[in-house]
């Protein structure tokens, strides 16, 4: 009881002390201190947009600016591509007043919209592949800045992909040219769980482009993880890169104007094409079909015989876009680039895939003794 006594004491003790000290404050009062708002904003109409390999796209982006404030000559305007695990951004595009700068790969295929002064949009040309992705757009203006974020899709198709040495036997850097070989990159967590939401059904894992190891499982089964378990892509988390190896979910997507022939080789052609409403002057980019030959080949045989079309044998993600993406349906084994044989089915019947649409797989057969037919692919300027 002593001791809170002398606190007390000691406490009113000082307060009178400070009351004498300043008597001019007022007790009681009420301080509001009051900061400017943002004067700069960025908005991005769109989380999202689509568009498909060889065509255009435009990634919204509007700033607004306090109209108290001068004009800002210097006013920044930076564009930035965000990698997969998010740790690096690639320089894209910049502008400050008259002054403009493409980056790397996207140089001469980027620039502003500039629909208005406070238009920040993007348009990116003769989209690729590696186009897919989220993309930061930065707005500086002096010591305000502000920030938004897109996201790039690509209509395309995943597919797994293992090599002929055999399953498993891919690190990610192998599994990276593996897809690039296949005219394909490796896919996204976001392109294969889509995919997997599409029905694609996968026990075996494979590497994805941020180095996680992953599957989808729309059927759930004991060598799967276990019959009990709930559908959904399992994950194995990030792995080595370098010391750990698997198989490799690709994606790709079709070009623009890109036709499914059959047909070819001399013979009457009959094509599918997706023209995007092509200028007459843009021909088509490119024509994926069945070569009608009077024989079986070897696989060997089979290159030539494409090259003297006037094509090259088609590659393994050539013929998933045209199965996918464009309704191709063809009921004969043929070669393909990688020494794979394989033919797609849109429409299930028998003797051809009697359950299911999809690119059927007839291994890696002897190049040397094994006769096929062969897929080609015919590109255009």
């Amino acid at each position: 009881m002593l001791p809170a006594l002398i606190c007390a004491l000691v406490s009113l003790s000082l307060a009178d002390n400070f009351d004498t000290a300043y008597p001019e404050l007022e007790h009681y009062r009420t301080i509001y201190v009051q900061e400017n708002g943002p004067q700069l904003s960025v908005v991005t109409e769109q989380s999202k947009v689509v568009s498909r390999r060889g065509g255009n796209a435009t990634l919204p982006c509007k700033f607004h600016r306090d109209a108290s404030l001068p004009a800002n000559p210097k006013l920044r305007i930076k564009w930035t591509k965000l990698t997969s695990d998010y740790l690096k951004e690639v320089d894209v595009f910049v502008a400050m007043g008259f002054h403009k700068r493409s980056y790397g790969r996207f140089h001469g295929r980027v620039y502003l919209q500039d629909s208005a002064p406070t238009d920040a949009s993007l348009v990116i040309t003769e989209l690729t592949l590696e186009d897919y992705g989220r993309y930061k757009c930065e707005v500086i203006d002096g010591l305000e800045d502000g920030t938004g974020v897109v996201s790039l899709d690509l209509q395309g198709i995943v597919y797994p992909y293992f090599p002929r040495l055999g399953r498993y036997n891919l690190n990610f850097f192998d599994a990276e040219r593996a897809c690039r070989e296949q005219d394909s990159i490796v896919a996204s967590f976001d392109q294969l769980y889509e995919a997997w939401r599409g029905g694609l059904d996968w026990c075996n894992a494979g590497w994805l482009s941020d180095g996680s190891v992953q599957y989808p499982i729309t059927t759930p089964r004991e060598p799967c993880g276990g019959k009990n378990t709930v559908p959904g892509v399992r994950n194995y988390g990030l792995r080595d890169k370098e010391k750990n190896r698997y198989d490799v979910f690709c994606f790709t997507s079709n070009y623009k104007g890109v036709c499914v022939c059959v047909g070819g080789g001399g013979g009457g052609v009959v094509c599918t094409c997706v023209s995007n409403h092509l200028p007459p002057s843009l021909h088509l980019l490119g024509r994926f079909y069945y070569l009608i030959h009077p024989s079986k080949l070897t696989y060997d045989e089979a290159v030539v015989a494409c090259q003297k079309d006037g094509a090259q044998i088609a590659k393994v993600g050539q013929m998933y876009a045209a199965w996918k993406l464009l309704g191709y349906d063809r009921c004969d084994a043929g070669w393909l680039a990688d020494g794979s044989v394989r033919y797609p089915i849109t429409r299930p019947r028998r003797r051809c895939s009697p359950t299911e649409a999809a690119v059927r797989f007839n291994g890696y057969p002897d190049k040397k003794h094994k006769l096929y037919g062969v897929y080609c692919f015919k590109g255009h300027n």
